[in-house]
């Protein structure tokens, strides 16, 4: 570990000497080549190479190539790496204002969740991340994430008991799930396909794509839709990269950013359908069932993270708009 952590501190004093020369800045994800958070940061990657006359260009280094996103978070804040995809929820224990959109049941749909990201709430959660080493450039659709499972299906909130489930190495996650009366287990998304196929764990909880890009409904085919969180995506800068670029370069990165916003859109969309269909086809079972008990179980993880006056007025303020 220490090795590891002098290594990337070399890579990262080495990219700082050259951030204000770099053409090329590296991007992390966990996902496949073709998932929508990949193609639209080379969506953005193509809009920045337009914005800087060929200057400066992105590349994506996904399927975790440079480890999970705990891994690259890391490297991200020490300038190893100078951008990074992330769930939101891994940010939960760094900057707390980024629990308010993980919350369980806080938006009211896809349209609602738009338009607080997209306004002032957003802008402030993102810049809230600076004071920890991150620039907040953007947020991307996650879908609305339900449970999945390997064994036994999940028809109603008393079905959860005892359940193991994976979760994102979240505290604020760990309570969502014991809130429901299950064993939460945190790990990286890269490991859940195996832990279901073994019975490490009983349950999963994510969206269709990557319920399908993780082949998870090869090994879990009871997809319950529980719907209990939105939890966005997040684009994160370096902030020890960005303060070397210029106000113009910083420019260039924030507008090609906030272009690729409605083009991840639209591929979401678009992948939810494909995706939906391909876990039918192959054999997965869609549950429909009552999400109130979910909900009415989530007051104890609402009073234990948001708890000082600021993330209570976020929460009113994502409550409060129309």
């Amino acid at each position: 570990m220490k090795r590891f952590k002098t290594t990337l501190l070399a890579v990262a004093a080495s990219a700082l000497a050259l951030a204000a020369h770099a053409t090329e800045f590296r991007s992390a994800d966990i996902h496949p080549d073709d998932y929508p958070t990949v193609t639209a940061v080379k969506f953005m990657g193509e809009r920045l190479k337009q914005l800087s006359g060929g200057k400066h260009s992105i590349k994506v280094f996904n399927n975790s190539a440079l480890g999970n996103e705990k891994d690259t978070i890391e490297q991200t804040k020490i300038g190893a790496l100078q951008m990074v995809r992330v769930n939101i929820a891994p940010m939960n224990n760094i900057c707390p204002e980024t629990q308010v959109p993980t919350m369980p049941f806080l938006f009211r749909s896809v349209e609602h969740m738009h338009k607080v990201l997209d306004g002032p709430v957003g802008e402030d959660i993102l810049r809230s991340c600076e004071k920890q080493g991150f620039i907040g450039l953007a947020f991307y659709d996650s879908g609305a994430r339900s449970m999945f499972t390997a064994k036994k299906p999940v028809r109603s909130f008393a079905d959860m008991k005892g359940l193991k489930v994976r979760v994102q190495q979240s505290d604020l996650w760990v309570s969502m799930i014991e809130a429901m009366g299950a064993n939460a287990t945190p790990m990286p998304m890269g490991e859940v396909y195996t832990g279901l196929k073994t019975g490490l764990i009983d349950a999963a909880e994510n969206n269709y794509p990557t319920y399908e890009s993780a082949r998870a409904f090869e090994v879990a085919k009871y997809y319950s839709k529980t719907e209990h969180s939105m939890a966005p995506e997040m684009l994160l800068f370096s902030k020890r990269v960005w303060d070397k670029l210029s106000p113009e370069e910083q420019g260039w990165l924030r507008q090609a950013a906030k272009e690729s916003v409605p083009y991840m859109r639209k591929q979401w969309a678009e992948r939810e359908v494909k995706s939906l269909a391909t876990v039918k086809a192959g054999g997965a079972e869609i549950i429909e069932i009552d999400k109130k008990p979910f909900e009415a179980a989530m007051k104890p993880v609402y009073d234990k993270f948001i708890t000082d006056a600021r993330l209570k007025d976020l929460v009113k303020k994502v409550q409060d708009t129309q």
